[in-house]
């Protein structure tokens, strides 16, 4: 599969779901910041709702991205297994440089379009795309043939689909996935197969 940045994955074996945080409170200039945006109660009843379906997977490991849309999502699912949602700082959110701005989109338009300009102190989107590619071939290494519930961000997740090898997921992709969402990568001797909603 021709990824645009995936490492070598020959014998990883395993399961990665990454599942988009339910509906949350929008940004705004005075409101959270990333770290502390919450579910609205939408969001905490589909995250209950998600509870079914993932518990279904058998996973072996929930773990989940520090911000706190992204715990909350998962955590239904924690408590419906009785274990503990593991938080790991490389599954965040794009550090995109940007402050909040209600042009954001034009923002984010334009870093699609050229995947390598980081803005000062913030990631380019290929090096979004490197971390989350590392990051979800270490879990599924750590936990062969097993399951693995990944609560993360649709930025995140559309750049992990890019350098993963589909190349069709571009600006407005990512920004017409829904929340929640949930993708699965499935990691076999002939590369990481991909499935989700959006994906042709």
């Amino acid at each position: 599969m021709n990824g645009e940045c995936v490492g070598d994955t020959r014998l990883v074996r395993g399961e990665v779901v990454l599942v988009r945080h339910a509906r949350s409170v929008p940004p705004s200039v005075n409101g959270p910041d990333g770290y502390h945006r919450p579910l609205t109660s939408e969001g905490v009843a589909q995250a209950e709702a998600l509870a079914d379906e993932l518990t279904r997977l058998g996973p072996v490991l929930i773990v989940s991205s520090p911000y706190l849309r992204a715990v909350q999502t998962v955590e239904p699912t924690a408590v419906a297994l009785g274990v503990p949602v593991h938080r790991d700082h490389a599954l965040r959110e794009w550090d995109s440089g940007l402050a909040f701005t209600p042009e954001y989109a034009r923002h984010y338009a334009e870093s699609w379009a050229d995947p390598h300009h980081a803005r000062p102190g913030g990631e380019s989107l290929h090096e979004l795309s490197v971390r989350a590619t590392d990051v979800l071939t270490s879990l599924a290494r750590q936990h062969p043939d097993g399951t693995v519930v990944v609560g993360s961000h649709g930025t995140f997740i559309s750049r992990a689909l890019v350098g993963f090898g589909r190349t069709t997921v571009d600006w407005p992709f990512s920004r017409a996935m829904p929340m929640p969402a949930i993708y699965r990568l499935r990691f076999t001797d002939d590369g990481v197969r991909v499935g989700g909603p959006g994906l042709l």
